[in-house]
């Protein structure tokens, strides 16, 4: 894949995302202002009360740390709108069969709305249409497929930002070995991300050389697969990742073998070893992309669209790229909030100073 030849999926996730997923999540907060949990079909502030709509969410892998907000977002969006909480179900190794099975479970159950990650090109593709036809709605979060026929897709650029993710490696290291961590090869869910990081460095830094280490959808071993890449080639320039888990594995590596500031590191997602791992130095970066809006806005996209007559189409979603470092890492090491998957319920932080998005922010 290449820069431009992404760039159509991408311009629409940037560009849509930006405005309608913005506007549509503002106007519908605005109208649920100061209202109360209403479950099984009671009103929610000024919408009409509507049957206790049954949302299924099939995930890739259901008790990877990583989706914790995400889960804290739709068990929040349900609360707010009045709808019972969302089914959480699929796969716990990123088993894409396991996934089908519960999608046709879904349908057969007659589910009123369907969100999924969309981890295969083709495993999903009868499926939706199946939901769709008996008017079932179905989204896309966190991975979405070519080919597939979802309503909308919520969830990061994953080309994208693994492309700035290179560009910002070829910042650091212009030739040599890297290792690069991936829990999924191929998975729709990480794999356009160690793409585009190839493609930026081919561009930038064309003495770089990539050796993808697959580590396994189990969060356990991530870090055996990680650790046996390195004693294979402790010469690499930088230990870097595409996902949460391998992530956190590289800052424990990273930490372990005492190369803080001798290496690069970086990757994606806050799990607690990566923050610890920016905050300490063993990590250059982190990037964070929102996981708790991939669960909110899915909800609210599936309850709007139902709740308008089908009127209102959930708009496509960036939910973000934030290159979190050792300068901007404090709120993240000391929150522990529920909407980076901590355990701190409170939701009303002390005022302070916001510091200025990027230009490139601004002038979208």
């Amino acid at each position: 894949m290449s820069e431009t030849g992404g760039s159509s999926r991408r311009t629409v996730l940037k560009y849509l995302g930006a405005g309608g997923g913005a506007v549509a999540a503002g106007a519908a907060l605005a109208a649920c202002t100061g209202v109360q949990q209403a479950q099984n079909g009671g009103r929610s502030g000024p919408f009409p009360g509507t049957p206790g709509w049954r949302f299924v969410f099939v995930n890739h892998v259901t008790t990877n740390s990583f989706f914790v907000p995400t889960r804290s977002g739709l068990a929040d969006a349900a609360a707010l709108l009045g709808v019972p909480e969302p089914q959480w179900t699929g796969s716990e190794n990123g088993n894409v069969a396991q996934m089908a099975s519960a999608v046709e479970t879904a349908i057969t159950g007659k589910a009123d709305g369907i969100a999924v990650a969309l981890t295969d090109d083709h495993a999903f593709v009868d499926l939706t249409k199946r939901a769709l036809g008996q008017g079932i709605p179905v989204i896309a979060y966190n991975a979405s497929a070519a080919g597939n026929y979802p309503l909308t897709y919520v969830g990061q650029d994953l080309y994208l930002s693994g492309f700035r993710m290179g560009q910002r490696i070829a910042q650091k290291i212009t030739s040599g070995d890297i290792l690069v961590g991936i829990s999924q090869p191929g998975g729709n869910n990480v794999q356009p991300r160690l793409d585009g990081i190839t493609d930026a460095l081919k561009q930038a830094a064309p003495g770089v050389r990539v050796q993808s280490v697959n580590t396994g959808a189990e969060q356990a071993g991530e870090l055996n697969a990680m650790t046996a890449a390195f004693t294979g080639n402790s010469g690499a320039k930088g230990i870097y990742a595409v996902d949460a888990g391998s992530t956190a594995a590289c800052a424990k590596l990273i930490a372990d073998r005492g190369l803080a500031g001798k290496i690069g590191g970086g990757g994606f997602d806050l799990l607690d070893d990566t923050v610890t791992g920016v905050k300490t130095g063993a990590l250059d970066f982190t990037i964070d992309q929102s996981p708790y809006l991939q669960g909110f806005l899915s909800v609210l996209y599936l309850y709007l669209f139902r709740l308008s007559g089908t009127l209102v189409a959930p708009p496509a979603t960036d939910t973000g790229l934030t290159f979190v470092t050792k300068e901007n890492v404090g709120p993240y090491a000391t929150a522990h909030s529920r909407f980076e998957g901590g355990d701190n319920k409170e939701v009303v932080g002390m005022p302070q100073a916001i510091p200025l998005p990027p230009a490139s922010v601004l002038s979208r």
